[in-house]
């Protein structure tokens, strides 16, 4: 059963950086595609990227575009995101999700079609 924690979530500055990670455990990341997902508080769930299984593409939201990326380290059983350049509109719960099927099985909020879900972690973006 897999079972996924985030963390790395913060306070930071407009501008600045943060990397989230998804430790995964119960079942490796290499036969999962992962998505990282936001809430904003009274906003839908939304997708920010999704990582295809082989970790060799990574589907991203326009509104990310140019500014996260997603990585996974099989050896760490991790999955990373990366933002930078980052926005007060950034300022969300970030989560991490997967499923067994494909990033292109996007059955749209507030699932997204994924399958195992953490509990989040909270990113705001303030001077």
């Amino acid at each position: 059963q897999l079972h996924l924690v985030e963390s790395g979530g913060g306070l930071v500055q407009p501008g600045g950086s943060l990397r989230l990670s998804c430790a995964a455990s119960g079942a490796t990341v290499d036969n999962y595609a992962i998505g990282w997902f936001r809430q904003a508080p009274g906003k839908e769930r939304e997708r920010v990227l999704c990582i295809i299984k082989s970790g060799s593409e990574t589907l991203l939201a326009d509104s990310v575009k140019g500014r996260f990326t997603g990585s996974k380290d099989n050896v760490q059983n991790t999955v990373y995101l990366q933002m930078s350049s980052l926005k007060p509109e950034d300022t969300a719960n970030y989560y991490c999700a997967a499923t067994d099927r494909s990033c292109y099985s996007d059955y749209g909020p507030p699932y997204y079609g994924m399958d195992t879900w953490g509990k989040g972690t909270l990113v705001t973006v303030s001077s």
